[in-house]
């Protein structure tokens, strides 16, 4: 059995993507057709399975190597926000997101434009196979399959669109995404298939959202990555947003609130569970398994808890880059002053007063974010920086005090994908961009739920645009240090159309990559690998990336 779906993996896959030069046809001999594959038994629900079973743990890039930056969908959480303000990368040397940092081998001859190409249009043409397999018409025991296929292709197209198109979908409907693959692409459109601009892509994604929101109806899961009708709800809410019609998109969003409940100040700051473990607030997520290669190859380094997670024993572990190679990511200085002590979301961050602590009385200090202050300052002293403050303790080692000794366990987390508190937000700014009024008063009760003490009109920065007022400014803000490290940063500030502010006093970026721009940079607007526009002769490109000469003026705030 074994071998037939394998067989038809290959055979189903007549998709050539030009992208990544993935050339696969039938195997010589083969005389099964996709539908006697999806016939045999269980071997549809292996397809639907494929959907999700690589978003993380697997070394899809490079099989052969252990790559540390190839762990699935979370990997792109850390490439795309480090290209803007709110994520710090210290360290130039082995740093492996340094590219996405300084603005550096970007354009579309460099295996970094690869990545997203060979990852998101992998995972699209596993949704493609399951679509085909399903039919126009999905029977019972396709129906769901079907529905998850749907669901996901939208959000792989979403994504891409978010991160290709040079404007939002709401400002410029004829702005160029991505070629568009569904399944019914032919080869012989592959060769000329143009970039769909964002009204096209759009309409697909709702297209697919619409039948997921149908087949999906009544479903319960089992577990957090696989999608069920709020998921549907919460990406509609994302897409209407990104489209404009704010109506829509705050509808969705109450519609996807039902059932899910926003994390308090233990749930969000916890030392043992905190984001590692899904709750009530966690709509969708990606969840690594202990027999994954990235947990037990390269000795666990290859995984977002290596990134991301500083609390690894140095004396029975040692590993990790974040907690022990000099490799954590901080939290810009700017963002972090800007929230006020009586916000518990600043509690996941190292105060940046300690830095004038002598080693003792730091150590001390550091008690009030971990049992282990003595790891978190040994650890900082093997950063360039040789600092603590502004130190990620937002995403904590999984499996208590067991895994902080043993990375095998402690890295072994889950990611969150959608959170309810998004969708709150999604909510207000809807809200207020149709009366102001409305959106405050969503707004502050959503604030107070972090900050007693909330006072609206505090958090005003407009990185340039001024055009934004006040409330988006607010809302923005709030989104900034909810999601820190989720992946939502960049996509924010393309869809806002901020600028970058690097360069300030007190600044902790590294000198010489301490860029501002006063308009939306165009290194956001990623370059799409050449091996696509080699070989698919209607595919435009958008310019190389060029980053600013060295340290830009001091922006004074």
């Amino acid at each position: 059995m074994n071998n037939i779906i394998k067989t038809v993996l290959a055979a189903a896959s007549t998709l050539v993507l030009a992208a990544g030069c993935i050339q696969e046809s039938f195997p010589a001999g083969s005389t099964a057709t996709a539908n006697q594959v999806a016939a045999a038994p269980g071997s549809y629900d292996k397809f639907v399975d494929a959907i999700t079973s690589t978003l993380v743990g697997q070394f899809i890039y490079a099989p052969s190597s252990t790559n540390a930056y190839d762990f699935g969908l979370p990997s792109f959480f850390i490439r795309w926000d480090s290209m803007g303000n709110d994520l710090v990368q210290p360290a130039l040397t082995n740093g492996w997101f340094n590219s996405w940092y300084c603005i550096d081998h970007l354009g579309p001859t460099w295996a970094n434009s690869q990545y997203a190409w060979t990852f998101y249009y992998g995972w699209i043409k596993a949704c493609n196979n399951v679509i085909s397999l399903a039919g126009d018409d999905p029977d019972a025991s396709k129906v769901i399959g079907a529905g998850i296929a749907r669901f996901y292709r939208a959000y792989f197209y979403m994504d891409l669109a978010q991160m290709f198109a040079t404007k939002p979908c709401y400002l410029d409907g004829n702005a160029e995404t991505v070629p568009l693959v569904v399944e019914t692409t032919t080869l012989e459109q592959l060769a000329d298939n143009p970039r769909a601009t964002n009204t096209e892509i759009y309409e697909q994604i709702i297209t697919d959202l619409d039948l997921a929101e149908a087949y999906l109806a009544g479903y319960n899961r089992t577990d957090v990555y696989t999608p069920d009708v709020s998921c549907v709800y919460g990406l509609k809410a994302r897409a209407y947003l990104l489209m404009g019609d704010w109506q829509q998109a705050r509808d969705y969003a109450k519609l996807a609130q039902a059932g899910y409940t926003v994390m308090d100040e233990d749930a969000y700051t916890n030392w043992n569970t905190g984001f590692n473990t899904p709750n009530d607030s966690w709509m969708l997520g990606v969840t690594y398994k202990s027999d994954d290669p990235n947990i037990q190859k390269n000795d666990g380094d290859s995984s977002w808890a290596s990134w991301m997670c500083m609390e690894i024993n140095p004396n029975t572990s040692g590993c990790g880059y974040a907690a022990s190679y000099g490799r954590p990511i901080y939290i810009d200085r700017h963002l972090y002053e800007t929230v006020p002590y009586t916000d518990f979301r600043k509690n996941c961050f190292v105060d940046f007063a300690i830095d004038e602590m002598d080693e003792d009385d730091a150590i001390e200090a550091l008690g009030a974010y971990s049992d282990h202050g003595d790891w978190l300052y040994g650890n900082a002293q093997g950063t360039d920086f040789k600092t603590v403050g502004g130190l990620n303790l937002k995403f904590r080692t999984a499996g208590g005090e067991a895994g902080r000794d043993n990375q095998y366990i402690g890295f072994v987390v889950a990611v969150p994908m959608m959170r309810v508190e998004e969708m709150y937000l999604i909510e207000a700014e809807a809200a207020g961009r149709l009366n102001e009024a409305d959106g405050i008063a969503l707004l502050t009760s959503f604030a107070k739920t972090r900050d007693a003490s909330y006072v609206y009109g505090t958090h005003t920065d407009a990185y340039y645009n001024t055009s934004s007022g006040t409330f988006i400014n607010e809302v923005w803000w709030q989104r900034r240090i909810e999601f820190w490290g989720e992946g939502l940063a960049t996509k924010d500030v393309k869809r806002l159309q901020k600028g970058v502010i690097r360069s300030y006093a007190g600044s902790n970026h590294v000198e010489k990559y301490r860029y501002n721009v006063d308009h939306t940079p165009d290194w956001m607007n990623l370059c799409i690998v050449q091996t696509e526009t080699n070989y698919n002769f209607s595919c435009t490109n958008n310019p190389e990336p060029v980053a600013p000469s060295g340290d830009s003026d001091l922006y004074v705030w």
